[in-house]
């Protein structure tokens, strides 16, 4: 487990993807600049009584969800969670709602209501998240499930912590999906704590292993690679549409940041730290872009543009209106019809 963290991010179970071409891997880097630029304002917001409640962040995971998305089809559904806002990003969701979702303005997400991560845009095909984490899994397994029924080439995916693994939803999640072969992939973000809980206490087996157990493929892949996160997620989707049932994948990586804003994160030793800071998943994109001649200074100017000008746009909207508070909780007319969940880039093409 802990031990062999540093051998698998040195390589991986899956290399840079072949399947990228220049501007898909600028969009990567893209994304991952992106939710860590509106995080980071988003924390100095939250200092500033901007944000209410907890805030929570996913600093130096930003790869697993960026490379894990981009590999998802538009007819596809995300069930996306409080570390994986690249996501979000990916499938379309403008950073100026983020923010106005954060602080519960009108313009957000969820109009000023759930908290303030709790929230999925269903026109671009992400599931709103709940605080029960791994029941994420059940939700994602029962659309795979629907999909199954009826005869769609589409795939679930959703994301996880380590922390999940311990809890009973994550074991009959894997247990239905393997038994129905279901076109589902799990993605099990190994951060190295559930809370202040470090790997080697929470589980005897590395729980990739467990995928076995249940009848479907487990592999790890570096979590701070967002191309080899494209890549497992790409060959565990062609797998789904083939009848092959679910993959788990397990990305290694590490939480950078506390459990949540108010925590000081004392428990996680320094060097544990520094030692993960030196694969840092944005510098490596940057390095692998710099060699193939991009001005990745210009790609970051632009994403500051436009996090600068989103903040400017969030603060100047209007508080949900109190009157309001009880529409929305129970289904009322007609649904909006679903988009197509497509990306803001010019895009994959398989």
């Amino acid at each position: 487990m802990a031990t062999d963290i540093a051998q698998a991010t040195a390589g991986g179970t899956h290399a840079a993807s072949e399947h990228l071409k220049l501007e898909d891997r600028i969009w990567l880097l893209r994304a991952m600049l992106l939710m860590r630029g509106v995080e980071d304002r988003a924390m100095t917001l939250y200092r500033q009584g901007k944000v209410p409640g907890s805030f929570y962040d996913g600093f130096g995971q930003e790869a697993v969800s960026a490379g894990a998305a981009f590999a998802m089809a538009s007819e596809d559904r995300l069930c996306v969670l409080h570390r994986d806002l690249a996501a979000h990003l990916i499938r379309g969701v403008s950073p100026a709602r983020i923010f106005a979702q954060y602080m519960g303005r009108a313009a957000g997400i969820t109009g000023g209501r759930e908290g303030n991560v709790h929230f999925g845009d269903r026109r671009v095909g992400c599931v709103g998240m709940v605080s029960m984490l791994p029941d994420m899994m059940l939700v994602a397994a029962g659309m795979a499930m629907a999909f199954k029924m009826r005869g769609e080439k589409r795939c679930a995916i959703t994301w996880f912590g380590d922390g999940s693994t311990s809890r009973g939803d994550f074991h009959e999640a894997m247990n239905w999906a393997g038994v129905q072969k279901l076109p589902v992939i799990f993605v099990l973000e190994n951060n190295q704590y559930a809370y202040s809980t470090p790997v080697d206490k929470q589980f005897a087996v590395d729980p990739v292993e467990r995928a076995a157990v249940y009848g479907f493929i487990g592999v790890t892949v570096d979590g701070n690679d967002a191309e080899a996160m494209f890549e497992a997620t790409r060959v565990a989707r062609e797998r789904a549409l083939a009848g092959e049932g679910p993959t788990l994948i397990e990305a290694l990586t590490m939480r950078m940041h506390g459990h949540a804003a108010h925590d000081d994160m004392k428990y996680v030793p320094k060097e544990q730290v520094d030692e993960w800071r030196t694969r840092d998943p944005i510098e490596r994109q940057e390095a692998r872009l710099r060699e193939a001649g991009v001005d990745v200074d210009e790609v970051r100017q632009q994403v500051k543009a436009e996090i600068d000008e989103a903040v400017q746009e969030a603060l100047a909207g209007p508080m949900p209106d109190p009157s309001s508070a009880t529409e929305g909780v129970f289904c009322e007319g007609e649904a909006e019809p679903l988009g197509d969940g497509q990306a803001p880039w010019s895009g994959f093409q398989r």
